[in-house]
């Protein structure tokens, strides 16, 4: 999970602020391909980064099929589809990076109706929950899967509160570096709002993110609470990293604080 989010971060980069339309173009097809073999045609500093990609997929694989035991056509197969949506997963995210990265070239800043289903899969969540869901073994079944990526409404709260937490403390440095526009940008633009109104607005479908979040919680569901858990857990991430500040990106302040607190001046049980 840590080397997917590592590798996610590096891949952001490239398309938000390093590689042309064209070169993010020849990474989206060899990532679709998923094939070592594709390597050949991508620039050199993307080469490393897509190696990386499908050596890190397959140790996932290696892991999950050492986990379960000796191979029987059960556990392979179980094995296979969890590494089958997680790729998915990826591939799903550099698609919606390539999106906005065609908006920025043209200097497009599309309506909500058009931003917002993009932006959600651009947001990272979609991907992370089906990685997070991998090497859970018999626990998460193809349905969990299938689940998390129709975007149901306790998976799309995740992304919302990321999206939307995102675009209101990174928007001022975003666009500024010269960054795809963000919901701030769509709502202002579209509904002719000034920001204090429009980041209120955002504020309040963050708030309504939590409560379906809650909902979800409190409900009956066809699915274990340890899974439920993995999609709350990663919004919990947001919260902490974007409630004040953009805390992924600055992360000499209060992310430095936070990890400082965690292992270097723990609180103390007596």
């Amino acid at each position: 999970m840590t080397k997917v989010m590592i590798l996610t971060s590096i891949i952001d980069d490239f398309y938000d602020v390093y590689g042309t339309l064209e070169e993010l173009q020849l990474f989206a097809d060899a990532l679709e391909r998923w094939d070592i073999t594709e390597i050949n045609q991508l620039p050199e500093y993307m080469k490393v980064c897509y190696r990386e990609v499908l050596n890190v997929y397959n140790e996932m694989e290696e892991l999950m099929r050492h986990e379960l035991g000796a191979p029987t056509s059960n556990n392979r197969r179980s094995s296979s589809y969890h590494i089958q949506y997680a790729k998915e997963g990826m591939k799903q995210l550099v698609r919606a990076y390539l999106v906005e990265a065609k908006w920025l070239d043209k200097g497009y800043t599309p309506k909500v109706e058009e931003y917002m289903p993009n932006a959600l899969i651009s947001a990272g969540y979609y991907s992370l929950t089906t990685t997070s869901f991998v090497g859970m073994g018999k626990m998460v079944s193809e349905e969990v899967f299938e689940w998390a990526m129709s975007e149901a409404n306790f998976v799309r709260a995740s992304a919302i509160i990321c999206r939307l937490m995102n675009d209101v403390v990174s928007r001022k440095f975003e666009q500024e570096r010269g960054h795809v526009a963000s919901a701030m940008e769509c709502y202002m633009n579209q509904y002719g709002l000034p920001e204090e109104e429009v980041e209120a607005e955002l504020n309040k479908q963050v708030e309504e993110a939590w409560k379906e979040l809650n909902k979800g919680l409190l409900r009956p569901t066809a699915f274990p609470m340890p899974i439920l858990m993995r999609v709350v857990n990663l919004s919990r991430m947001i919260y902490v990293l974007y409630k004040h500040e953009d805390a992924y990106v600055h992360s000499n302040k209060k992310t430095k604080e936070h990890i400082t607190s965690l292992f270097v001046h723990p609180i103390p049980i007596s």
